[in-house]
């Protein structure tokens, strides 16, 4: 028996049962960090004390009814986490230590998870391979020359190398759902509001989601309850009440009435990860549910206005970033005047990437062009979220590709920043509508995972659970193993 093989549902039962102890699982996932996080860059900072130490407080009280009690869990570095170190994956907060800890994290600690670890990501979240870390990039488990999607790349990559069982990313236009997708993992991107934002370093505030990483459906299930919920120190946290969504996972989708958009297959998706796809959608068929083709006219405009609106949210969100307030700030024989502080603090804080959408994004908003470019862009994000709003009304929920491709090579796409862009392509309207969506592994193309992604309506997180779970159920992805982790059997 290998203990990082085990789903959160499995190893809860171990515990309960008292097959192993907490201790004993940190301890099988900190060898595995250990042995392959030098290769994969998964982590940038390991808190193996503090884990060790968590386990041993819960295997004390021998109580492991908590719904995370002992489960090894990563944490995305733009989460604040108390005392431990979070970079955002930017050389402009190198030493930032928070003094509190961020909703999130107090959820999963208060549910006795324990954090392995803060992981690699794009700096501020910015792109959609985890190369624009300003530490080193990350690499994907199924094959080390290629990445692992972006920008919660670190995350992903960490459960699909069993190096924790779960872990937390965040989505602004897909970096939940492609990261897991070409890491052959689940990943759930929640209603805007489901989940609190409270204590997560903005990138784009009306975008930005939290949401987990799991190795199947049903363990994303167990996350859900746990992360969701109103909180009173983010305002635009949703007030609804939270679902037992794991006690009401139920296979059984016989009338489920999905929709498929013309739109998503079109030119543009490759033709071996169409027909797994395909596959998959007949199998949701097989298990009873309706299939209908439906029409997301506005799809085509979804990757021109996310550069609009995104943006447009980044250059004022980066804005404090002024090595006053945050930031590392200048030696004092580079300051003469407080433009100084400002050119050099963001000059050598920030990378590449976030210079391109903060001068992107002001832009946008500057005297002249605001008006033209980013009121024009939220006008349309409005037709775009009308356009889900009918087709709702049709169907429970839609299915789709998560992402145009399997993973690319590592290099491939960095000297061409559109053709990056376009990888969000699927997921990036689910972020404009503020709606909620699912990827989940359903087969292999070009030996890589492919990635299935399934839209609800907002607050419709159980619809999408239910029905990846039954497609779970059939398919069972999660006893593949990357081809590195052959070793560890």
């Amino acid at each position: 028996m290998i203990l990082t093989d085990l789903t959160i549902v499995e190893a809860r039962k171990m515990l309960q049962q008292q097959v192993c102890s907490a201790t004993e699982l940190v301890q099988a996932h900190i060898e595995l960090i250990q042995k392959w996080n030098h290769s994969i860059g998964a982590f940038l900072t390991i808190t193996e004390e503090q884990a060790l130490n968590k386990a041993k407080e819960i295997d004390s009280k021998k109580d492991y009814t908590q719904p995370l009690a002992g489960i090894p869990i990563g944490i995305k570095d733009i989460i604040c986490t108390r005392y431990v170190k979070t970079t955002c994956g930017s050389h402009i907060l190198d030493n930032f230590i928070p003094p509190y800890n961020a909703t999130v994290f107090n959820r999963i600690e208060q549910a006795g998870g324990i954090m392995m670890g803060k992981t690699n990501m794009d700096e501020f979240a910015m792109g959609s391979s985890t190369e624009n870390s300003a530490y080193y990039p990350t690499k994907n488990p199924w094959d080390l020359t290629r990445v692992p999607g972006g920008s919660s790349g670190g995350s992903a990559a960490a459960v699909a190398a069993h190096m924790c069982m779960t872990s937390l990313g965040t989505d602004t236009g897909g970096s939940i759902r492609q990261p897991a997708a070409l890491c052959g993992v689940v990943g759930v991107k929640p209603t805007y509001g489901r989940v609190s934002r409270f204590g997560v370093l903005a990138m784009a505030s009306s975008l930005d989601q939290v949401g987990p990483f799991t190795k199947t459906v049903e363990d994303a299930a167990i996350l859900m309850e746990v992360l969701a919920g109103e909180d009173p120190y983010d305002a635009t946290s949703l007030p609804a009440p939270v679902p037992p969504y794991h006690q009401q996972l139920n296979p059984n989708i016989k009338g489920i009435r999905i929709g498929i958009p013309r739109e998503y297959f079109e030119d543009g998706l490759d033709n071996e990860d169409r027909k797994v796809i395909e596959q998959a959608i007949k199998q949701l068929q097989h298990l009873g549910a309706t299939i209908q083709e439906i029409s997301l006219p506005h799809t085509k405009y979804a990757l021109a206005v996310y550069y609009l609106v995104m943006p447009s949210e980044v250059s004022a969100n980066l804005a404090r970033y002024d090595g006053i307030r945050y930031g590392n700030a200048p030696t004092k024989e580079d300051i003469h005047t407080l433009d100084d502080i400002y050119l050099q603090t963001k000059s050598k804080g920030f990378g590449p990437e976030p210079k391109r959408r903060i001068m992107l994004g002001t832009f946008a908003l500057s005297a002249g062009y605001q008006d033209k470019f980013y009121l024009q862009a939220q006008k349309v994000r409005t037709l775009i979220k009308q356009d889900f709003d009918q087709a709702f009304q049709q169907v429970d929920a839609i299915v789709t590709p998560t992402s145009p491709s399997t993973a690319w090579k590592l290099g491939e796409k960095m000297d061409d920043p559109l053709k990056m862009y376009l990888s969000d392509i699927y997921t990036i309207p689910a972020n404009l509508a503020g709606i909620c969506g699912l990827s989940m592994p359903i087969g292999f193309s070009h030996h890589l995972p492919v990635g299935l992604q399934i839209l609800g309506n907002q607050l419709q997180e159980q619809t999408i659970l239910n029905i990846g779970y039954a497609l779970d159920t059939e398919i069972q992805f999660y006893k593949h193993k990357p081809p590195l982790l052959s070793q560890e059997s």
